[in-house]
């Protein structure tokens, strides 16, 4: 996605302004990692090839003059040749894992499975074994290039000894949408991993730190912030985000966009640009962007590499198009985004005066400061904003006629977005937490959920708003409050004929254990507590 260069608002001294947000930048501390992430190798090298392929042996023998070195030789080889090192041929070959940490498992024919572990691998074949977009640490897949297997070949004989790299992400179980009662929410981050590094585990996720390859796109994608980016931390990012803004307005400068790019590029900066490295350039999104506008950034570019997987690019243009349309609505004439080459940057409308809030810790707080700030200062005001279905805020409309307050809802909300009533048969609504992740809509068993994307920007978005209510109904028994009227009556309509009510359709105005006592008592047997009549 191409954004065209939008000439409304064109920079004011940019050179001597990009200078001294380049200044301001090279000023504050380098960011450090708070944790990390060790391998151990003691070079045990596994060389897998075809079994008529040259290459196979060769490289086998030049690994074996400074690593143990085992081939395993796939396809319909002849007897295994003689070697100083073990030498297997397999027709079929399974491999998982890291540096210092491979498994495989093979077999030949009928023949039985044999497997072992591994501190390292060459895979010679046409068809990588480990097909993810971001191979793990330790596993090379140079395909057939001559050049490209020799290569692989040398960095192996670096990779003996111990390594550490950053824990890039930090998650926090409480806040993920993943799932709820076996049924599947928001997969967001499992689904964009390159490196195939997360996986569901039930209601929640698991991140495997050491295939993790801290690209960062998982927190971008994430609606709720349960997985944020740890090197840098929003906040240590969002500081170093404000202060090349703050310098290059002081120097004069007007009109800035923000350059995003990968550590490892040469930015393409044309005048007014502030080149801004990352580990990654899938690393950063609609929050950090929004804070950019906020800051009073006219436009936000991201540079590609034109390595990124097709995932990453697919959310990038998905996210900037959902910052564009919030935009759009509030009245910033755009466009604001430009993804691809930044030659030519897209610049819109800014607010009139730069935000001083500081990125927080948690994606929705962040967000909801930088749209304050823009909501208030904008040219258009409105209530809400309609968005494109599977954006990550909005409202659910209820059907009340069909919905009979269960609450199986509030149990399956991840974002606390649907509650109950404190003292009454109430379900409430806070805008603000909703995610729009579906498991509402997909436990009620009414089917009186439908999911309204938008984003809100009413007052009444941060409080709790009553959807729908009704009269707590006592026990005919022990006048004890268990359900609501509409609950019953729903019961009664449905269930009068059930085998379990037979003859006493009167149970099902009564709580649990009065049911249970109930049923007990012998039919013939004269009863003496009296029932309350509704």
């Amino acid at each position: 996605m191409n954004l065209p260069y939008f000439p409304a608002a064109l920079p004011s001294d940019a050179h001597g302004a990009t200078q001294a947000a380049l200044a301001a930048l090279a000023a504050l501390p380098p960011t450090e990692a708070q944790d990390a992430v060790t391998y151990r190798s003691a070079g045990n090298t596994l060389v897998i090839g075809h079994a008529r392929d040259p290459a196979a042996l060769a490289l086998a023998d030049y690994l074996a003059r400074a690593l143990p070195v085992t081939l395993l030789l796939r396809g319909d080889a002849p007897a295994a040749p003689a070697r100083t090192y073990p030498v297997f041929v397999a027709d079929r070959v399974a491999l998982t894992g890291w540096l210092g940490a491979f498994a495989v498992r093979w077999q030949a024919g009928a023949g039985e499975a044999r497997s072992a572990s591994f501190d390292l691998v060459l895979d010679l074949g046409e068809r990588a074994l480990i097909g993810t977009h971001q191979p793990p640490h330790g596993y090379h897949a140079p395909g057939v290039d001559p050049a490209a297997r020799q290569a692989a070949a040398d960095a192996l004989l670096d990779l003996v000894g111990d390594f550490e790299k950053p824990k890039y992400f930090a998650y926090r179980e409480r806040l993920c949408a993943h799932g709820r009662n076996a049924l599947t929410g928001c997969s967001a981050c499992v689904d964009i991993c390159s490196a195939g590094a997360i996986a569901g585990a039930g209601d929640v996720i698991k991140v495997n730190p050491y295939l993790c390859a801290g690209c960062g796109a998982c927190t971008t994608v994430c609606p709720t912030g349960a997985l944020s980016y740890a090197y840098p931390t929003a906040t240590q990012l969002g500081r170093r985000l404000k202060a090349a803004l703050q310098a290059y307005r002081a120097a004069g400068g007007s009109a800035a966009v923000v350059l995003f790019h990968d550590a490892g590029q040469v930015p393409v900066a044309g005048p007014g640009v502030i080149p801004f490295a990352l580990h990654h350039t899938a690393a950063s999104g609609i929050d950090v962007w929004l804070s950019a506008m906020a800051y009073g950034a006219a436009g936000v570019a991201v540079q590609l590499a034109g390595t990124e997987a097709p995932q990453y690019v697919a959310a990038l243009e998905r996210q900037m198009a959902l910052a564009q349309a919030i935009l759009d609505g509030l009245g910033y004439a755009g466009p604001h985004f430009t993804l691809g080459a930044a030659s030519d940057c897209a610049r819109g409308a800014v607010p009139p005066e730069p935000a001083t809030f500081d990125i927080a810790a948690g994606k929705r707080d962040t967000l909801e400061y930088a749209l304050d700030h823009l909501h208030r200062h904008a040219p258009a005001q409105p209530q809400t904003v309609a968005l494109a279905a599977g954006a990550p805020f909005g409202a659910i409309a209820l059907n009340t006629a069909a919905c009979s307050l269960c609450m199986a809802c509030v149990g399956a909300c991840p974002a606390s977005a649907l509650q109950g009533g404190d003292t009454l048969p109430q379900l409430r609504f806070v805008e603000k937490n909703c995610v729009q992740c579906g498991l509402c809509a997909n436990t009620c068993p009414e089917q009186a959920i439908r999911l309204v994307p938008r984003m809100s920007f009413k007052d009444t978005r941060n409080v709790p708003f009553v959807l729908h209510g009704s009269q707590p109904f006592h026990c005919i028994r022990c006048n004890k409050p268990f359900a609501t009227l509409h609950m019953i009556e729903n019961m009664l309509a449905k269930l009068g004929g059930h085998a379990a009510f037979a003859g006493n359709p009167e149970r099902m105005k009564m709580c649990g254990d009065c049911r249970v006592v109930d049923m007990m008592v012998p039919q013939d047997e004269m009863q003496v507590i009296p029932l309350r009549r509704v």
